[in-house]
């Protein structure tokens, strides 16, 4: 796995990418950091190592600016910096970037592609997205599955809200959430 760290706006992102055997290289990882944080201490590094079976010796890190188009897996970082670089300067509103979406359930990755579909600048609630996904009833699993997507901006689970127009929750936090939805130019309560 290749880790890399670059900058949105005020706040800071880890982007982990690997490939498995005879497979070409996808994002496995956009990861909010906490200021002063290194990647390694993220959120998302130990649910990394125990999905796919990995140690630390298994994790490269290689600064945004030494990573080369020569490697697949680099390449596709630098793909992914530039994809979020446009989307920051609103040149982006959908992110074309291949995803590994194999560390979440059935059910979190049927939520993870219903999320791909919300159009940028609009914003839905929880209950609404458990329509979606033909789980009506279901809009606590689908809030959970929404706090555990790893692709964070790329897969946006920032354009969901609370049905009374709040913002709820926000796994990277609600000043995070509530800048993207204000760089889309999504309204919300206070």
């Amino acid at each position: 796995m290749i880790v890399t760290t670059t900058s949105f706006g005020q706040y800071e992102l880890a982007l982990i990418a690997g490939a498995n055997e005879n497979e070409s290289s996808k994002i496995v990882v956009v990861d909010w950091l906490k200021e002063s944080q290194s990647w390694l201490n993220s959120k998302s590094f130990p649910k990394l190592k125990k999905h796919y079976k990995l140690d630390d010796s298994d994790f490269e890190f290689i600064d945004k600016n030494s990573l080369s188009i020569d490697d697949a897996t680099q390449a596709l970082l630098l793909a992914a910096i530039g994809q979020i670089n446009e989307y920051l300067n609103g040149e982006r509103k959908d992110f074309d970037l291949p995803l590994d979406l194999s560390s979440g359930t059935d059910f979190q990755q049927r939520v993870w592609r219903e999320l791909q579909t919300i159009p940028h600048g609009e914003a839905i609630s929880y209950a609404t997205l458990a329509q979606l996904v033909n789980n009506p009833k279901s809009y606590r699993a689908v809030a959970n599955a929404n706090g555990k997507n790893p692709f964070s901006i790329i897969v946006p689970c920032h354009r969901v809200i609370s049905s009374d127009g709040k913002l709820g929750g926000y796994t990277g936090g609600l000043d995070k959430k509530e800048y993207l939805l204000a760089l889309e130019g999504v309204k919300c309560k206070g």
